[in-house]
């Protein structure tokens, strides 16, 4: 079943829960207080899903398991976060989720799209890195990879 993504809308309690799952790991990886930072405020989701700048990756329920907020910067569409529940993690919804804010990217008519991200992070670097390359072979916006 192809995963569906929508509009982010009163999910703001789902995501931040979504978000402290997934930053548990981060905490596995050495960078405990990275892990021990709260989630983005319900008012501050509310307000991406407000301006058109949050999507959420559902699964065959129709419940949250991913989330990606965006900022506009000098432009550009900049990924601010992306957080995938640990049990849907590896399986390309991160990945799903980056692709949709590059198509939403390109209908906006930005010229790139952009991240910051923990390079030494395992399962970061990979991702971006093999997504800048298959970018790299299609008409899409360019990313940075900090």
């Amino acid at each position: 079943m192809p995963l569906v993504i929508r509009q982010a809308c009163q999910d703001g309690s789902v995501l931040q829960e979504i978000e402290r799952l997934a930053g548990e790991r981060i905490g596995d990886v050495g960078l405990p207080d990275v892990a021990d930072h709260e989630p983005p405020s319900v008012e501050s989701l509310a307000r991406y899903a407000s301006a058109g700048r949050g999507w959420v990756a559902i699964d065959n329920v129709g419940l949250p398991i991913g989330y990606v907020l965006i900022d506009v910067v000098d432009g550009n569409a900049h990924i601010e976060q992306v957080s995938v529940k640990p049990d849907h993690q590896g399986v390309g919804v991160g990945r799903s989720l980056i692709e949709h804010v590059s198509a939403w990217a390109v209908e906006a008519g930005m010229s790139a799209v952009t991240l910051t991200t923990f390079t030494d992070v395992s399962w970061n670097a990979p991702l971006y890195r093999h997504l800048g390359d298959t970018w790299a072979s299609e008409p899409r916006p360019r990313r940075d990879r900090t």
